[in-house]
């Protein structure tokens, strides 16, 4: 790769970043009240006259394929697109597999031999960089034939020890760790930021889970553990989720001095006449009873948003800091990435009601 190159690559990165709803931008989804509020500001002369409850599946979807097609544009500005940034493009391909076998696992489609395909998901086309044959739909064997994936197939069908938690679990070390051993392929100068990063990023995505795991599906901290992202030779990359495996999920303070505490939702100071039994349980009729008192339990959606916010940042600030090295592509597919998760909450908030300032509040509150 010359230095023509990249710096065409960072110039172009600039613009399209320039003309996204990151930084500054974000500010003009405060005002949006509709969803067709918001697929103008987006498409503009491209807006869809739907109804509102036809128009958010509908948005979604030219959401992922908008920032795809950003990303695209600058993979594709590289004559030999380096593996790494490869990587990053096909967590689209991961996300639809994903869905793919999962409906597949769950009966929601007939058999391809049958000819009932049931109703197909709108998988996103990656151009000469995808791997998967999406277009075989419903047939495993077959989407995944000569890929990386046959792992996942035995005897034609998806293996019985991938079912829900498991595929998704596979998946994701999967793709992480192929991220990472791509992200080794260069040289050290020229991948600073993005270790870092994505460093980061499996941090936290561990975390995450540990909380998702434990909160919405009650696993003890052995079920836990072994669905966690690890690579050989970094283990610190699980250190701080396995850390709090077996803390309690009601008591705030026995968080403290955890690495991550400060992204854990705050600790809420209820009195009497703040709630009553009828919300929260006779713990809580106790509390009104004596005064105020202090309730608190893990959230892990507030501490996604709070991670995603940290990334986002830490992001952002690399963007521009090195314009010759890969930062600067792996940057840009990041605040994409963002860009598009902003949105779809957006689009998902105002589907329910909510208004852009309305989303915006809920999501700073991690901030």
């Amino acid at each position: 790769m010359g230095g023509g190159e990249r710096a065409y690559v960072y110039a172009k990165a600039c613009g399209i970043i320039g003309k996204s709803f990151v930084g500054r931008r974000i500010a003009a989804l405060r005002p949006i009240s509709r969803l067709s509020e918001l697929d103008r500001l987006i498409f503009s002369g491209d807006a869809r006259e739907l109804p509102e409850r036809e128009l958010l599946p509908d948005l979604e979807q030219r959401l992922s394929r908008r920032s795809v097609a950003a990303i695209l544009s600058i993979v594709d500005s590289y004559k030999n697109p380096p593996e790494f940034l490869l990587r990053l493009l096909r967590v689209y391909e991961y996300a639809d597999l994903k869905t793919a076998l999962a409906l597949i696992s769950a009966g929601s489609v007939g058999t391809a031999a049958a000819g009932s395909a049931g109703t197909k998901p709108d998988f996103i086309p990656l151009g000469r960089f995808s791997t998967v044959h999406f277009e075989t739909w419903p047939d495993p064997a077959a989407m995944v034939n000569g890929t990386e994936f046959e792992f996942l197939i035995d005897k034609g069908k998806l293996k019985d020890e991938f079912d829900g938690i498991s595929l998704e679990t596979a998946l994701d070390r999967h793709y992480y760790r192929r991220l990472w051993k791509s992200l080794g392929q260069l040289r050290p100068s020229d991948r600073m930021a993005a270790e870092k990063i994505i460093t980061e990023e499996i941090a936290l995505r561990n975390c995450s889970w540990i909380l998702r795991l434990r909160t919405y599906y009650g696993m003890n901290s052995e079920e836990t553990a072994a669905r966690l992202i690890t690579i050989e030779g970094n283990p610190r990359l699980s250190a701080e989720a396995e850390a709090v495996l077996e803390l309690p999920l009601d008591n705030r303070e026995a968080w403290n001095g955890w690495k991550r505490a400060a992204f854990l939702n705050p600790t809420a100071a209820f009195g009497a006449a703040s709630f009553g039994a009828a919300s929260f349980g006779p713990a809580a009729f106790g509390a009104a009873s004596f005064g105020a008192e202090r309730l608190w339990r893990a959230d892990p959606r507030y501490f996604q948003n709070a991670a995603s916010e940290y990334l986002y940042r830490l992001t952002i600030r690399s963007f521009r800091q090195r314009p010759a090295s890969m930062d600067t592509p792996f940057c840009f597919i990041k605040l994409k990435q963002f860009e598009e998760d902003l949105l779809t909450s957006n689009a998902e908030g105002l589907g329910m009601g909510m208004t852009g300032r309305d989303v915006l509040a809920m999501l700073e509150k991690s901030l």
